[in-house]
């Protein structure tokens, strides 16, 4: 095997690596939410430097992969890849972090009435989920896996719409209760962003497989409408 081929799995394998404890710091999050297992959440916490640690190394071997070899093509893409997937997976981590402080601050359990109007949990389990199907799409060089991840962000973006009402209402009707609202609220907030750090995840992977830029995409669909209407005011009767 080519010495450039050797370094890129190195890389590759070094990305999962970060990729399984990101993971798995998102998954212990949602433990910790629901059971206001502090011992947990301070391990998350702690375990941020880890990841910290990673998204340095990663960046590393990146630009000593630029100082050695001269890459081109796929080769040149899959490490700019590495680059801003590793930058997004760092925040993932921060986010992680993040909800482990609010759960850190949880005196009980979340109520479960809570839980289930806010629909957090379901919520919670569709950001893992994409989180370890884009790890697969990326591992298994899966543009399609990834353009279908893309699409999945809608129903993240669907519950964390609804959510500030729904809180506002619930700590109208349990004032006891404001505290773990207001931590409930800001977890959905967060996983809102991991769903879109997922999504520049998702995006990368299918710049570096096909060499096909679908980042701002629906921005610019967006754009293109009011000018369409317009055309269509100006053409229209009077």
């Amino acid at each position: 095997m080519p010495h450039i081929d050797i370094e890129l799995d190195r890389l590759k394998n070094k990305l999962l690596e970060m990729w399984d404890l990101v993971e798995y710091q998102v998954q212990s999050g949602r433990e910790a939410m629901v059971t206001a297992d502090t011992e947990l959440a301070k391990q998350i916490i702690k375990r941020d430097r880890k990841v910290n640690q990673f998204d340095l190394k990663i960046d590393r071997m990146c630009e000593n992969f630029f100082a050695l070899f001269t890459p081109v093509a796929v080769d040149l893409r899959l490490v700019l890849a590495v680059l801003k997937i590793n930058a997004n997976l760092e925040r993932i981590g921060d986010t992680a972090e993040g909800i482990a402080r609010f759960a850190k601050k949880l005196e009980a359990p979340v109520a479960p009435e809570l839980l289930e109007l806010t629909n957090v949990l379901p919520m919670y389990e569709e950001a893992v989920a994409m989180l370890v199907e884009c790890r697969t799409a990326f591992k298994n060089n899966d543009p399609v896996l990834a353009k279908a991840l893309i699409k999945r962000d809608k129903k993240l973006d669907k519950i964390y719409r609804k959510s500030d009402g729904i809180v506002t209402k619930y700590m109208v009707a349990n004032p006891d209760k404001i505290h773990e609202a207001l931590a409930v609220l800001s977890i959905i907030k967060k996983l809102e962003r991991v769903g879109d750090q997922v999504t520049n995840i998702a995006e990368e992977i299918i710049f570096y497989r096909e060499a096909k830029i679908v980042k701002h995409k629906d921005d610019k669909k967006k754009k293109k409408s009011p000018k369409k209407d317009q055309d269509k005011d100006q053409q229209a009767p009077l």
